[in-house]
């Protein structure tokens, strides 16, 4: 089997799994998922409940990936992303934890009202 077979195999499983959970948007899964194979990014657009959070999310667990969300909000400061160093007391020293951009897939909700 070629390798474009085995793609195209790939992603008609992933297309089955997908329409179990979404209806319709066949045509965004399916460059949501040329994106992803370009190593690309994916930036869904719409009104709130057309399910852009839930395609997401499928995707990820579909495809056994790692899947996080940041709500963006005023508040939100550069740490929130990227996760910074801990003191702890008891190691008398910093570990790094990781913020959610550490992840496969990630979903950055209402992108629009961020800090400049």
């Amino acid at each position: 089997m070629t390798q474009i077979q085995e793609t195209k195999e790939i992603f008609s499983k992933i297309m089955d799994e997908m329409k179990k959970r979404i209806v319709g948007n066949e045509n965004v899964i399916e460059l949501m998922f040329a994106s992803l194979l370009s190593g690309g990014n994916v930036l869904l657009e719409g009104v709130p409940g057309i399910a852009k959070t839930l395609m997401a999310s499928t995707l990820a667990e579909v495809m056994k990936v790692g899947f996080k969300r940041i709500q963006f909000t005023s508040d939100l400061m550069p740490a929130d992303i990227t996760g910074g160093n801990i003191y702890e007391r008891e190691t008398s020293s910093f570990n790094f934890i990781e913020g959610p951009v550490f992840t496969n897939i990630l979903l950055t909700d209402e992108i629009n009202r961020s800090p400049p």
